[in-house]
């Protein structure tokens, strides 16, 4: 079993930054293929970003790439999204995820279904 929280959401100016972490439980979490995902209201749940499980693999969606980056450490179980020139439609519930490996290279780790296991999420508002 594998348990995610999520910290560091808040309110930001637009063209700040914010960083977020994802604590993971477990002694599996070098094992783990760690995504983001974010919901904002009266919309679906979207891809943000991925990241392999040394670290060495990440891919984006292509509305937070060269803006946002995806960091793990699997020392301490984390992993980190570093987002910078926000925008307000960055705006959003942000969720971290996790799956174990697979073949699946991470440029195809871009669903919802395909992750196992989720935290609460925390809120990211971006004002104007």
């Amino acid at each position: 079993q594998v348990q995610l929280a999520e910290s560091g959401g808040g309110l930001v100016q637009a063209g700040g930054s914010l960083r977020l972490s994802c604590a993971a439980s477990g002694r599996t979490f070098a094992s783990l293929l760690m995504g983001w995902f974010r919901q904002a209201p009266g919309k679906e749940r979207e891809f943000v970003g991925v990241i392999g499980s040394r670290g060495g693999s990440t891919y984006y969606a292509d509305s937070v790439k060269g803006r946002f980056t995806i960091s793990r450490d699997n020392a301490k179980n984390t992993v980190t999204l570093q987002m910078n020139s926000l925008k307000p439609e960055d705006t959003a519930v942000y969720y971290c995820a996790a799956t174990f490996l697979s073949i699946t290279p991470v440029q195809a780790m871009t669903s919802r279904a395909q992750y196992n296991y989720w935290g609460q999420g925390t809120q990211v508002t971006v004002s104007s």
